[in-house]
């Protein structure tokens, strides 16, 4: 008899996914990885999108699995082989998988994951926890650790690393970092880490951004790159170097001896236009120089 909803999901899983690799620790890169967030060419079949990402010079893109995305989650098993197929023949990967996902109890969920792992994919990342501000935060934060804790069970039994992503908000859970850090306690950064966004970090902490870096920095398992300036009506994305991220977070960075992959996102062209394709690739091109000479 097995013991717990999670065994059951598990084992179902198993049915309509491909086989499981072993569990292994997450491999030490030798050396830094580089991928770009490939949100604005979902109009691009796979092989046209391995081929645009190649000739960039990436390592890897952080694909969108998720409704809307490069992949619809109910199609993962016959779809998800045929992009990571179309990458590996151009030598990328899926350094990261941008999911919809994070309820331990749905089946999709060991679904999509079981099948991520079993194709080599390392790192998924989450879907956002978002606070009701009519009641206590910290009480919603004690609801959502035991959620969090079984997430990160399946994940260890996967082989696969959820990744959660401080977002600037009003009602995000990690927006401003320290609640992140209290909700992932007592849970190895193996099996749930944080995708650090220094865009994000610094739209919310201003000044102070280097303090909660310091903070959430033993959680850090992959970083997002982006930029913004502020606008009349709040922030606006810009290209890298010409908005309010610090290149002095790079030496930061470096220093504190981070070695994980780093995932550009290029968002301020509108993404749902494929006639911006073009712009996209080229404002990719640009903003992956500034960041290069950054690090």
């Amino acid at each position: 008899m097995m013991n717990n909803r999670r065994e059951f999901l598990l084992a179902a899983s198993s049915f309509v996914a491909a086989p499981l690799v072993a569990h292994a620790a997450t491999p030490q890169q030798s050396k830094q990885p580089f991928c770009v967030f490939t949100k604005p060419f979902n109009s691009l079949s796979f092989d046209e999108l391995a081929e645009r990402i190649a000739e960039l010079g990436f390592d890897g893109i952080e694909a969108p699995i998720r409704r809307g995305g490069h992949v619809d989650p109910v199609k993962v098993e016959d779809e998800l082989p045929k992009l990571v197929e179309a990458l590996r023949q151009r030598d990328l990967e899926i350094t990261v998988m941008t999911s919809d996902l994070n309820d331990p109890n749905d089946p999709v969920t060991t679904r999509v994951l079981r099948t991520a792992a079993s194709l080599g994919i390392k790192r998924y990342r989450m879907q956002y926890f978002k606070y009701n501000l009519n009641t206590s935060v910290l009480d919603q934060i004690a609801e959502w650790k035991p959620q969090l804790r079984d997430l990160a069970a399946i994940n260890h039994d996967l082989g696969i690393q959820g990744l959660y992503q401080n977002h600037a908000g009003t009602n995000y859970m990690g927006a401003p970092l320290w609640d992140l850090r209290l909700a992932l306690e007592g849970i190895s950064a193996d099996d749930i880490g944080v995708a650090y966004d220094i865009r994000h970090a610094t739209a919310e902490g201003g000044a102070s951004w280097p303090a909660t870096f310091n903070m959430i920095r033993p959680l850090i398992k992959t970083v997002y790159v982006k930029d913004f300036a502020w606008g009349d009506n709040g922030t606006i994305n810009t290209p890298l170097g010409e908005g309010r991220v610090d290149a002095k977070f790079f030496k930061m960075l470096r220093d504190s001896g981070f070695n994980g992959p780093i995932s550009l996102h290029e968002e301020y062209l509108d993404h749902r236009v494929p006639e911006l394709v073009p712009e996209h690739l080229a404002a990719i091109k640009k903003d992956f120089e500034t960041l290069k000479q950054w690090m």
